[in-house]
């Protein structure tokens, strides 16, 4: 299990872009579960929309591909540890259900494949065991 001060070690995102609250779980390399607290105070629920705010399903994918920065750091050595992961492409998003103020992602990443620097993962966000939003993320590790 990481908690924030953890995950701010090893990703470089911060607020308001940092996504990711906790780790609850994580086999590296295979599979990590994390959650993301969603709460009013989020700055982009000003503009998106007002009087109806829903979090911008790109931003739960961001949220996905963070976590899967995690797992790749976890699994990776040392010299790819000093390197930083870039998001190369977005696979069959689905966004199901909007989510709003209150509710906690619990976003599940697993691996599809690791080759040649480039890690393909599937991504799951759910809000209370509802499958709220999926999709494919490809990323690699590149010098500063």
């Amino acid at each position: 299990m990481l908690d924030v001060i953890e995950i701010m070690k090893i990703l470089p995102h911060r607020y308001p872009f940092l996504m990711v609250d906790r780790v609850l779980e994580a086999d590296p390399g295979k599979k990590i579960v994390a959650i993301k607290n969603v709460s009013m105070n989020e700055q982009f629920f000003q503009g998106h929309f007002p009087g109806h705010p829903v979090m911008p399903g790109v931003l739960i994918v961001e949220a996905m591909a963070q976590v899967a920065g995690i797992m790749a750091y976890l699994a990776s050595d040392e010299e790819t540890r000093k390197k930083v992961t870039y998001f190369m492409a977005i696979d069959s998003a689905k966004f199901r259900k909007p989510v709003k103020p209150g509710d906690q992602l619990r976003i599940e990443v697993e691996t599809i494949f690791n080759r040649r620097g480039i890690w393909s993962v599937s991504g799951k966000a759910y809000v209370d065991s509802v499958l709220v939003t999926e999709a494919e993320l490809k990323a690699t590790f590149a010098d500063k």
